[in-house]
């Protein structure tokens, strides 16, 4: 584990327990994903780090129009920590907790080619069988595959491609 998350992990916490206690769990989530993009900006990252830059402005810099007045305090307690440049991995981890929360399984569906909505509600289909759980699927798309898909759904990941039945065989034959 690197030691960004390990730093990020008590602060991911907290925000999502006070997002919890608030009952408010999708604006803390955007709110975070926000100031965390912004964060990750190499400009505002280097910005970030000057010590020239008041917490004020720095925290007004990474707040989003919409969030409130906890949510203002909160990255004033990072930025008085000097743990701004930790949103990245504090938005993941937030985002992780809620999913565990909220009992819904991410994952992602790398393609050869783009998935229909057919075929993609069929796979949502069958990873709500097998976990029992809501399935929040995002897509990408892999042409090196040549064909099938790769479904990584955290711990699992199964591998469907044509490239990954090729490097199976090849390790077959080889032994």
């Amino acid at each position: 584990m690197s030691q960004a998350l390990t730093l990020a992990r008590p602060y991911a916490r907290a925000a999502f327990a006070i997002a919890r206690e608030d009952g408010k769990f999708a604006p803390w989530s955007d709110a975070l994903a926000f100031s965390a993009h912004v964060a990750a900006d190499p400009r505002v990252s280097a910005l970030l780090s000057n010590p020239q830059l008041s917490r004020g402005d720095a925290v007004a810099l990474l707040t989003p129009e919409a969030a409130g007045e906890t949510y203002t305090r909160f990255l004033g307690l990072l930025a008085e920590a000097h743990r701004l440049q930790l949103l990245p991995e504090i938005s993941g981890l937030f985002d992780q907790l809620r999913a565990e929360a909220e009992n819904v399984l991410k994952a992602t569906v790398t393609s050869a080619a783009e998935l229909s909505a057919d075929e993609l509600e069929k796979i949502k289909a069958a990873l709500r069988k097998r976990f029992g759980r809501d399935v929040e699927v995002s897509t990408a798309v892999d042409a090196s595959l040549i064909g099938g898909a790769v479904i990584d759904a955290g711990n699992v990941v199964i591998d469907g491609s044509l490239k990954g039945k090729l490097s199976r065989l090849q390790t077959a034959l080889a032994h």
